[in-house]
């Protein structure tokens, strides 16, 4: 039972400071997704690598080209999401994002073998309704942003899948570390054409990207070891609460009903596939 308070603590701590991660990178709107990726992958990159070196860590691992896929399709899973921002109100892309691991489950099909039940479709079903409520009664919400931010999704479901595949094999910070080094590399390049020198107060806020994913991170990491995943897994969708909480009061986003009808359809599809999972493994 303490192990399970702490990892809702840990979980708490993760998910507030994944959604101030969101809020400022909205604040930043004015900056490219790529130059934005690039600091927020510095700035937790050195943090990875300092940890590494000093428990002596190889930082290569041991399934490299899985680690290197991981990284890739994390690093460009951060772009979409970021360039989504900028045509989406904050909440709303952190939802959609969530859609993840609909298409995680769909690549677990074809690359893992594994099998989904026929109840499991329904919720995912139920969660992609959620998605056409929120865009077939709003007319302000930008089809471009949503095929960004579909597209976020669809490679996020890649990196789940991966880091399955890799499983206990490497070291947690080992996959963080990889996945910083390729965006920070991938996200500096891209920023070349768009670059953007931080002024005054930009460049706290910039470097407290890679501070406070790096904190959400390791917050969610330490409470997964602690507890069960079927525990802390529906924690995650704080993260949602918090962000559309910040883009209600921070950028004064007006949520409508249908919004709001749609956010609750994709987070409760969502959620009854982790507690029907959870409850054929126990």
């Amino acid at each position: 039972m303490k192990d399970l308070q702490k990892a809702i603590v840990y979980m708490l701590f993760s998910t507030l400071a994944f959604a101030v991660m969101n809020g400022l990178v909205k604040y930043l709107i004015d900056f490219s997704a790529y130059e934005l990726v690039f600091f927020r992958s510095l700035g937790t990159l050195i943090l990875t690598m300092v940890f590494l070196l000093y428990k002596k860590i190889p930082l290569l691992g041991n399934k490299r080209s899985l680690l290197v896929t991981r990284g890739v399709a994390g690093a460009v899973s951060l772009i979409l999401f970021f360039l989504s921002l900028k045509y989406l109100p904050v909440g709303t892309a952190v939802v959609l994002r969530y859609l993840s691991p609909v298409f995680a489950a769909i690549f677990a099909v074809i690359w893992l073998k594994e099998k989904i039940k026929p109840i499991q479709w329904l919720f995912f079903l139920l969660a992609f309704s959620g998605v056409l409520v929120m865009k077939g009664f709003n007319d302000d919400l930008s089809l471009i942003g949503l095929v960004l931010i579909f597209s976020s999704a669809l490679v996020m479901g890649i990196v789940f899948v991966t880091i399955s595949k890799i499983g206990k094999q490497d070291h947690p910070i080992v996959i963080i570390n990889y996945f910083m080094a390729i965006g920070t590399l991938l996200g500096g390049v891209l920023a070349l054409n768009d670059w953007r020198t931080p002024q005054g107060n930009e460049w706290i806020i910039l470097s407290s990207l890679g501070v406070v994913g790096f904190v959400g991170q390791l917050f969610m990491t330490k409470a997964f070891q602690i507890a069960s995943t079927n525990q802390v897994a529906p924690l995650k969708y704080l993260e949602v609460i918090f962000t559309v909480l910040i883009g209600a009061f921070w950028f004064i986003e007006i949520y409508t009903v249908w919004a709001i009808l749609g956010m609750i359809m994709v987070i409760a599809g969502l959620l009854l596939n982790i507690f029907y999972k959870s409850r054929k493994v126990s």
